[in-house]
């Protein structure tokens, strides 16, 4: 029987640093790794990962939706993991200020865009900060599906989500 999980993240970034989470090892999903802020759609805000992305990053930081500027949908990703299809809305928006609470899921820290990829991270999210580093923001909303190369190695697909009707 397949499942379904829907989440939503923010990448989190402050002048040249990205908010990231040090995921506690009592954490169901990507324990002890590193990860952005974010979390579960709650069933009233299926229709609304923005409402959803807020929330989360008030409940893991303390910030206010005053305190953070140019919240914009960047990526929808799919990924099969074992029987549970996850679909993950990931927004980046810019934090007006450095100074943030702590959460029970895990310990948040600033940290400077170079070193960002020499941490642990989940599988999923470290192909995504690779595509945003390589190709930054664009116009267009990206989809990534994950899979699996010919020679076994995982990777994600991208795709940019474009209306075909506005082109």
């Amino acid at each position: 029987m397949i499942r379904t999980r829907m989440l939503a993240a923010a990448m989190l970034f402050h002048d040249n640093e990205l908010l990231m989470m040090k995921r506690s090892m009592s954490r169901t999903l990507s324990p002890g790794l590193w990860a952005a802020v974010g979390g579960h759609l709650e069933p009233e805000e299926i229709n609304d990962p923005e409402k959803a992305v807020l929330r989360e990053i008030h409940e893991e930081t303390g910030l206010e939706l005053d305190q953070i500027k140019q919240l914009r949908l960047r990526y929808i990703l799919h990924r099969l993991n074992r029987n549970e299809v996850r679909q993950q809305f990931i927004y980046s928006a810019e934090a007006m200020t450095r100074i943030v609470g702590q959460s029970e899921e895990g310990e948040l820290h600033w940290i400077p865009r170079e070193l960002v990829m020499n941490r642990e991270l989940p599988f999923i999210y470290r192909k995504l900060l690779e595509h945003y580093f390589t190709y930054g923001p664009s116009d267009h909303v990206w989809v990534g599906t994950a899979g699996v190369e010919e020679n076994g190695e995982p990777t994600v697909h991208w795709t940019p989500l474009i209306d075909p009707g506005q082109l």
